[in-house]
């Protein structure tokens, strides 16, 4: 599917500018192709997602509520999430964050899968149109740039310390110093590096995920052009026919990927999240063991 679709794998996950501006020596990038594939993205979630999961309206109260076709396949993954990720990590906390999990699995899930789709040679000439300096069309997945991924961990991130702070308030602050006061300057650091870990796990699990089956993609595509030269046309021929095959089995391991990173992203969102605004309830539960 790439290897038919664009002369070149890694296309999916390079950034191509259309526009950019410099403010105080620094380039600015205004729109790109990941920032396009972004924004098809939201747009499907927001106004063609209600289409699709929108209730039937027969009259009937039991049929009108109960979900259908995708809307049923959606809400199965809806409940999945709630009832087995957030909710024994969230607790009481369950649906005050559950929109923000499920809208970071579905957002990403989106993002992910719009990547698959080779659009970026049909897409060529209508963007060089609009833009005639560019080279390439839009397509490609966002989430192969690490600056994407970047900013969605860092929106965690804020939840995390924001939510920790709001709602545990003081023992927030005192989990980053576990131990007796004395060893605060150790600790503190260490638990500061700790939540920067964690986003630098966020960050980089999703990015290196969705570029290693591009970058294998592009390994095996060279293999055709270093056998043509070594055995000519009828090895490569033989070459291309099994990187073809193997190619199309990959694509389709890209999809359980696509799904399974962003199931990681929401899981581990749901954990951090846990972590800074329902742990103080353990120091109750052990003063009552007490």
């Amino acid at each position: 599917m790439y290897l038919l679709a664009s002369s070149n794998p890694l296309d999916h996950v390079y950034q191509w500018i259309y526009l950019k501006t410099e403010v105080g020596g620094f380039d600015f990038t205004l729109l790109s192709n990941h920032i396009v594939m972004q924004i098809i993205a939201a747009i499907l979630l927001v106004f063609l997602f209600p289409m699709l999961v929108r209730m039937r309206q027969t009259g009937d109260p039991v049929s009108d509520l109960t979900p259908r076709g995708f809307g049923n396949f959606i809400d199965s993954i809806c409940n999945y999430l709630r009832t087995e990720i957030a909710q024994p990590m969230l607790g009481d906390y369950t649906d005050r964050f559950i929109p923000y999990i499920w809208s970071a699995f579905f957002y990403i899930l989106t993002v992910n899968l719009l990547g698959l789709i080779p659009l970026e040679a049909i897409t060529r000439g209508a963007v060089q149109g609009v833009f005639p300096e560019a080279h390439h069309g839009i397509g490609g997945a966002a989430t192969g740039n690490i600056f994407v991924t970047g900013a969605l961990a860092t929106v965690t991130m804020v939840m995390m310390v924001f939510n920790g702070l709001r709602l545990g308030g003081m023992h927030y602050i005192a989990h980053f110093c576990p131990g007796p006061l004395w060893l605060a300057p150790i600790l503190i650091p260490v638990e500061l590096v700790g939540l920067v870990a964690k986003i630098f796990a966020l960050t980089v699990r999703l990015f290196a995920n969705m570029v290693a089956g591009h970058v294998l993609l592009a390994v095996l595509a060279s293999f055709i052009a270093l056998t043509y030269h070594a055995l000519g046309t009828g090895g490569a021929s033989g070459v291309a026919f099994v990187v073809t095959i193997v190619s199309v089995l990959f694509n389709l391991l890209e999809i359980f990927v696509a799904f399974l990173q962003a199931f990681i992203f929401a899981f581990l969102s749901a954990v951090f999240i846990g972590q800074s605004i329902v742990f103080h309830h353990d120091d109750h539960d052990e003063a009552a063991a007490h």
